[in-house]
């Protein structure tokens, strides 16, 4: 089953001097389920705005996105809101954690703001963050936690509400070598053991290289790639 589907994606910006920039120019993209999708490409390609675009944040100039099953063209900002907090999920490569909570209360938040009972969040947090490690370090606020603790805990929000999808932006570039080969063992185990289709931009050779695939964005259209070869 694909839970993602792009299909002839065009992103266009006006810049300073009026002239039109072409950021994506024909993308297509389809995501299974379980399937782990790395997107390789330089600086300044683009890899960013496909993500935004992906995951409803923003919308395509021209063409379609199919998030499990549910186009978002035409929906209104509330019904957008309402499949990006169901279906996706979203690590930056800053955490972005509430600096005032533990991270037990961290990864409850989305599933309060969704209406959850406070016992039902809890159990989800507390199941998310054992399985990302972090049994023993749910009561710790973020300044308590390493850099790939508190990259852990974001991943374990992103899937609090068990979205269909997984889309992390350069996920591990802000971590040291040991903890960014902890993360990277951990996404290719959610893939296939929640069955989620994820989809990472990545300047990492070693975490594109424990992708199902992986496509380099050039000249604004998918391409699939040797990482080896893109990244040496």
């Amino acid at each position: 089953m694909m839970v993602l589907e792009a299909r002839d994606l065009v992103k266009s910006y006006r810049g300073g001097d009026g002239g039109i920039i072409h950021v994506l120019n024909g993308v297509n993209l389809s995501v299974a389920r379980g399937e782990m999708v790395a997107i390789v490409g330089a600086s300044g390609a683009g890899k960013s705005t496909l993500l935004h675009v992906l995951g409803a944040l923003d919308a395509p100039s021209q063409g379609t996105v199919v998030l499990n099953g549910q186009p978002i063209a035409g929906r209104s900002d509330e019904e957008l809101a309402v499949i990006r907090n169901r279906t996706v999920g979203f690590v930056f490569q800053f955490h972005h954690l509430l600096r005032e909570f533990s991270a037990l209360e961290n990864v409850m938040m989305p599933l309060r703001i969704g209406g959850m009972p406070v016992k039902e969040a809890q159990s989800q947090a507390e199941r998310l963050l054992t399985r990302v490690g972090l049994s023993g370090r749910m009561h710790h606020r973020p300044s308590e936690l390493s850099g790939g603790e508190q990259q852990r805990t974001a991943v374990a929000r992103a899937l609090a509400a068990d979205p269909a999808i997984l889309l992390a932006d350069e996920p591990s570039g802000n971590l040291d070598h040991a903890n960014a080969e902890r993360l990277h063992g951990l996404f290719a185990e959610l893939a296939r053991d929640l069955e989620i289709g994820m989809v990472v931009v990545t300047h990492n050779r070693s975490l594109a290289g424990r992708a199902d695939r992986a496509l380099l964005l050039e000249d604004g259209r998918l391409i699939d790639t040797d990482v080896r070869e893109v990244l040496a």
